[in-house]
């Protein structure tokens, strides 16, 4: 098990910032966020940035939506160039998205303004049919943890709207890997340990935030028992990687003080409810990464 911190929860500051803020704090590793700055797609850059900061990439984030320059719109495209980014990296786990329920629209306005929405109009995407028919298959064949996320529901006046195909219990218990995002279960209006409990045999990966009517929020603050979680993984062997995704004003991004306290008080917090012996670093996963990367060189 490792404890690491995704790149998404400080996306106003750069990469090289990021990686050295979550190794002081004392984070095992990343989860990097693929988004629309290039250096999130450099697997050059990136292994120099991991390398100076001493902390690995473990995971990384698939593109989350079209309308990207430089990033395929094709569904199964930008899945397939994650995997190919964390080969590249070092990092054993993709995190993706369950299919959109409906159609995006991009609006681009060159050099600068892209703007993504979501329409009403559903489709029906062949990323859809490949999850069911080559996903199993094709995690099999690049030997890598293709963990699909828990996507949030929307209140729409007294309505839940669920954005996404296939992001309901009894469709993601039937993945080979799925990732529990804990504060987007919280907008289901489920109990968070009931879930944990049905998706137990598929839950590899976690993002770990509390909820507050705010999505990704400290961990030790919100409404959400994170602690009882964290004790539940540990008495069932759980050897993934539990992710913190925040975001950044949950942080106090912007003083540098407060981040760094914020960042130290979320590791305690994780490490004292899931490590018998909370001053671990996770030194043995870390040193296996090293060995590992330093033959991609």
């Amino acid at each position: 098990m490792m404890i690491a911190f995704s790149t998404g929860s400080l996306h106003t500051y750069g990469l090289a910032r990021v990686a050295h803020l979550a190794a002081a704090a004392g984070f095992d590793g990343l989860e990097l966020m693929v988004d629309d700055r290039w250096d999130t797609r450099d697997a050059t850059h990136l292994r120099a940035v991991v390398e100076s900061a001493g902390i690995p990439i473990v995971s990384v984030h698939a593109q989350a939506r079209p309308g990207n320059r430089g990033w395929e719109e094709d569904e199964v495209a930008r899945l397939h160039r994650a995997v190919t980014l964390a080969h590249a990296v070092g990092a054993r786990t993709v995190v993706a998205h369950p299919p959109l329920r409906y159609r995006w629209v991009s609006l681009r306005h060159p050099p600068f303004i892209t703007l993504a929405m979501v329409t009403p109009f559903r489709q029906r995407s062949p990323y859809r049919r490949w999850l069911l028919a080559e996903l199993e298959s094709y995690q099999a064949r690049e030997a890598i943890t293709i963990a699909i996320e828990s996507m949030p529901r929307h209140r729409l006046g007294p309505w839940l709207v669920d954005l996404f195909e296939m992001n309901e219990i009894r469709d993601l218990r039937r993945f080979p890997a799925v990732t529990l995002d804990t504060t987007h279960v919280a907008t289901w209006g489920v109990d968070l340990l009931e879930t944990y409990e049905v998706l137990a045999h598929c839950v590899a990966h976690v993002h770990l935030s509390n909820y507050d009517g705010r999505q990704h929020r400290l961990p030790q603050d919100g409404s959400l028992a994170l602690g009882p979680l964290l004790a539940a993984l540990r008495r069932r062997g759980y050897e993934g990687a539990i992710v913190v995704e925040l975001q950044p004003d949950a942080l106090e991004a912007g003083d540098e003080g407060r981040v760094r306290g914020r960042l130290a008080e979320t590791v305690a917090f994780c490490r004292a409810h899931f490590i018998a012996d909370p001053h671990r670093r996770g030194i043995d996963g870390q040193a296996a990464w090293m060995k590992d990367s330093a033959s991609l060189t």
